[in-house]
């Protein structure tokens, strides 16, 4: 079991001590979400922050782009330190050809999913992917309440992963709390991101260890 805080509800004056306190307290990686203010209604995060935080932690850089034609800026987190990049099935035309850039690129590829997304769409290219991240709300802003019909979908990535013998883990985002890692964990999810559950709190590494005994109590 993976937690990965989403440094999108860190304080961006002290990104350095905020990535240094949950490396410390125990996450596994460290997600940068990446918006164009076009996919969704949101701008944030591009590849200057990537590099920028590469070197003051050893954590992989878990990179969730929610960017149209992700094809064009894939190169460059690559070359920013991204250890992991994920797009969405929704943001592009060639999902095939833009998961084989990252994997070009020598760094692990994700397909994402939206609530409004159905599996299906993504079962041809789950052979070659190393992480599906299933959106637990809609993407763009953080502190959204958890939408419950997420969890099917991961019930039947863990079926098909178990089937077919694929590795790829199943990732998790938005609205996870100490009350619904459990049933994400459940359903079969491997990582699990946190925001505003980890950085609105007053100690962040307390809530971390509250997110693993929550998960660890299923």
């Amino acid at each position: 079991m993976k937690i990965a805080p989403s440094i999108l509800s860190a304080d961006f004056a002290n990104l350095e001590r905020d990535i240094k306190m949950v490396e410390k307290a125990g996450a596994s990686y460290i997600h940068v979400d990446a918006m164009d203010g076009q996919f969704v209604d949101n701008l944030t995060l591009g590849p200057n922050i990537v590099q920028a935080i590469r070197p003051h932690t050893k954590l992989p850089l878990d990179c969730h782009l929610m960017i149209s034609n992700p094809e064009k800026f894939i190169p460059a987190f690559a070359k920013a330190g991204a250890d992991i990049i994920s797009i969405h099935v929704e943001a592009t035309h060639h999902i095939h050809g833009a998961l084989q850039m990252i994997k070009n690129e020598k760094v692990s590829a994700g397909v994402v999913i939206n609530p409004g997304t159905s599996v299906e769409t993504i079962v041809p290219v789950l052979g070659d992917v190393d992480l599906v991240l299933v959106m637990t709300v809609n993407p763009g802003f953080g502190g959204q309440s958890f939408i419950e019909s997420a969890v099917d979908k991961i019930k039947t990535l863990a079926h098909i992963r178990k089937e077919k013998g694929y590795h790829f883990e199943i990732e998790v985002d938005g609205g996870i709390t100490d009350e619904t890692i459990g049933m994400c964990k459940e359903a079969g999810a491997d990582v699990f991101v946190a925001g505003s559950y980890i950085f609105g709190s007053s100690d962040e590494g307390k809530a971390i260890e509250k997110l693993k005994e929550a998960a660890k109590n299923v």
